[in-house]
């Protein structure tokens, strides 16, 4: 698959009948690869660095429990497509996880602005992420989105420094009510490296 274009086309998607003969095997690797790319930040946050492929089968999966057709299928590009990388920088999907709802909402409504408060941090250097633009992840009361959808983007230096794995990298919010950092494994990070030309 052409991840490489750094965008889903029509041409991509399988037939839901196609699908559901590979659909097993491509979950597992899903899975898998999950392992590497998501990321507990505190108690409370995790990310999940998206790509390609993760955007790919979202797309998959959509279509099959929907069965919208064409007509959804340019709904679900529309939609995904941003969350591909671009090849000079990093996507991910940032959720604030409690489960009992009386104690997330509070929590929630103490971290207004928390897309401004994200970053990675690369040696010495930090990348601010920047938020998708669809909507505005925090309302007019304060209350921040349970999931932050984010990019971040890249100098030619900070993807250089990514691929060669010198020092030390990690993802970090530092926002006044939750400041967590996590270290990115060398696993992970070579794994992501794939997303960068």
């Amino acid at each position: 698959m052409p991840r490489d274009t750094h965008e889903i086309t029509r041409d991509d998607i399988i037939s839901l009948q196609d699908y559901e003969t590979i659909r097993k095997d491509k979950r597992q690797e899903s899975i898998l690869r999950k392992k590497f790319r998501r990321i507990a930040i505190g108690p409370y946050a995790t990310i999940q660095f998206e790509s390609w492929e993760s955007m790919w089968l979202q797309i998959q999966e959509m279509l099959r429990i929907e069965k919208g057709g064409e007509e959804q299928l340019t709904d679900e590009l529309a939609a995904y497509n941003p969350m591909v990388p671009n090849g000079s920088e990093f996507t991910g999907t940032l959720m604030f996880e409690i489960d009992e709802e009386e104690r997330r909402t509070a929590f929630l409504k103490t971290l207004g602005g928390v897309d401004r408060h994200i970053h990675l941090v690369i040696g010495d250097e930090k990348v601010t992420a920047e938020p998708e633009q669809d909507i505005d992840r925090t309302r007019a009361d304060g209350k921040a989105s349970a999931v932050q959808f984010v990019h971040f983007p890249l100098t030619g230096e900070q993807a250089r420094k990514w691929k060669s794995m010198e020092g030390q990298v990690m993802v970090q919010i530092d926002h006044p009510n939750y400041g967590h950092a996590a270290i990115i494994s060398e696993e992970c990070r070579r794994d992501m490296a794939r997303d960068l030309d």
